[in-house]
C-alpha cells in the first residue's frame, strides 16, 4: 500500500543494524556471543557526571523546550575545554553549537550547504553517515579511498578536476574509524590549503581525539593556520566519557558553517535535553582523571588483542588511538566470509571491513568494548579454528 521514498530506497543496509540482526539470531540459538562489533564502550559513565544529571533532572527550568543551539553554559564549557585541550580560543556564542550526539550534526550538516547535484568528497572505508547525510541533501558522493600504502589518508591529488569543480565538502575523520589511522598537523595543513584553493568546506569528525595511547596526542584541525576560514569540527562526549546513550556532543569552527548547521537544527529539532547538557558541563569542566583511566583500560585491551592476533599470524598495525583494531583477514577469505565464520563457529562478532566501503575489503574491525578476560576468551576461540 505504501512505498518508501526514492531517497530511502537508495540507502544501503545500515551496517550495524544488520550486525544486530545476526547477533540476535545467534543468541536465539543459545550461543554465548562475544560482541566485538559496534563501538559502544562497556564502561559506565563516571559517577560525578551521573550525579550532575540526577540533580539537573529535578530542576523545573530544565523541563521545558531547550534552545536548539544549546545552553550558553554548555557551549562555554565546550569552548573552555577546547582551549585547554588544543590551545584554540573559540567564541561560544558564534563558533560552538550543541549537538544531540555528533551523529546528528554530521547527518544534518550537508543540508545547510549542499544543493542537488553538488559533490561531497567522502573517505572510504568510513563511518556510513557521511554518505547518508550527502544522500539526504540530494548531493553526490565521490569516494576517496583510504589505503594502507598511503597510511589510510586520502590522496587529494587524485580527485578529478571536473569532480573538484562541483565539490562542496570534504569529510575527514582522524583518529579514524574503522582503520584507527591518525593524522598529523602537516596533513591537516595540506587539506586546509587544498580547501582554500578549491573553495571547499572541511568537515572533520573528531570523535576519537581523546582515546589515544603511548606518546601520541591527536591534534584538532583548528590548530592549523587558516582552518577557521574553511573548517567545522565535530566532537562527541560519547567515547571520551562513555556517554554513548546520553546523546550529547558539539561542533566548533567557522562562524558561517556553525550558523548554517544551527539554522537546520532550528527547523528540525528542539535541542538536547538541558539536564543532559548539565551532565555534559560536569564532564567537560570536571576532573579529567576518568578519561585517563579509560585510556589506560583501552590501552591494556589493545595490547591483549594486538599481541594475541599477531601470535595467531594476523597482519595488523597497533593502533595509536581509538578503541578499534583493524586487521587483515586470513588468506583465502573475504571480509564477509571471515566475519561469518567467527560468528557461526566461535560466537564472535567482528565488523567486516567491506561494510565500511569497498577499500575495506580484506580487513575486519575489532572493537575493544569488552573486558580483558572476554577478549582473551575470544582469542582462544579464534585459535581453535582452522583457516
Amino acid at each position: 500500500m505504501f512505498s518508501f521514498s526514492e531517497r530511502l530506497k537508495k540507502l544501503p543496509p545500515y551496517l550495524f543494524v544488520e550486525l544486530d540482526r545476526l547477533k540476535a539470531e545467534a543468541k536465539a540459538r543459545g550461543v554465548d556471543v562475544i560482541d566485538l562489533g559496534v563501538g559502544d564502550p562497556d564502561l559506565p559513565t563516571p559517577a560525578h557526571i551521573v550525579k550532575a544529571a540526577e540533580e539537573a533532572v529535578r530542576k523545573p527550568e530544565n523541563h521545558h523546550y531547550p534552545s536548539s543551539v544549546g545552553m550558553l553554559a554548555f557551549r562555554e564549557a565546550a569552548a573552555h575545554w577546547f582551549e585547554k585541550r588544543f590551545g584554540v580560543k573559540l567564541n561560544p556564542e558564534t563558533e560552538v553549537v550543541t549537538l544531540i550526539g555528533s551523529k546528528e550534526g554530521i547527518a544534518h550538516f550537508p543540508l545547510a550547504f549542499v544543493n542537488p547535484g553538488d559533490v561531497v568528497l567522502v573517505p572510504t572505508p568510513a563511518y556510513p553517515v557521511y554518505h547518508i547525510g550527502t544522500l539526504f541533501a540530494g548531493g553526490e558522493t565521490f569516494y576517496l579511498p583510504l589505503r594502507p600504502e598511503n597510511d589510510f589518508l586520502p590522496d587529494l591529488e587524485s580527485i578529478p578536476k571536473d569532480v573538484l569543480s562541483r565539490a562542496k565538502i570534504i569529510w575527514l575523520n582522524y583518529p579514524n574509524n574503522p582503520t584507527a589511522a591518525v593524522a598529523t598537523k602537516d596533513f591537516f595543513a595540506r587539506v586546509v590549503s587544498f580547501a582554500r584553493e578549491n573553495k571547499l568546506i572541511v568537515a572533520h569528525d573528531a570523535a576519537y581525539t581523546e582515546l589515544y595511547f603511548d606518546d601520541y596526542r591527536p591534534p584538532s584541525i583548528l590548530e592549523v593556520e587558516g582552518a577557521r576560514e574553511v573548517a567545522i569540527e565535530f566532537h562527541s562526549l560519547s567515547k571520551t566519557y562513555c556517554m554513548t546513550g546520553w546523546r550529547i556532543g558539539f561542533a566548533v569552527g567557522n562562524e558561517t558553517l556553525i550558523a548554517g548547521l544551527a539554522k537546520v537544527k532550528n527547523n528540525v529539532d528542539s535541542g538536547a535535553f538541558q539536564a543532559v547538557q548539565e551532565a555534559g558541563i560536569a564532564a567537560l569542566s570536571g576532573d579529567q582523571s576518568c578519561v585517563e583511566e579509560f585510556r589506560k583500560i583501552f590501552r591494556e585491551r589493545r595490547d591483549v588483542v594486538v599481541e594475541g592476533l599477531k601470535s595467531l599470524g594476523f597482519e595488523l598495525d597497533p593502533p595509536r588511538a581509538t578503541f578499534y583494531v583493524w586487521a587483515r583477514v586470513p588468506e583465502g577469505y573475504s571480509s564477509a566470509a571471515f566475519a561469518a565464520k567467527l560468528l557461526q563457529e566461535a560466537g564472535i562478532v567482528v565488523t567486516p571491513g567491506h561494510g565500511f566501503g569497498e577499500p575495506g575489503e580484506g580487513f575486519f574491525r575489532v572493537a575493544l568494548t569488552v573486558d580483558k578476560n572476554r577478549l582473551k576468551e575470544a582469542l582462544a576461540r579464534i585459535a581453535a579454528l582452522k583457516f
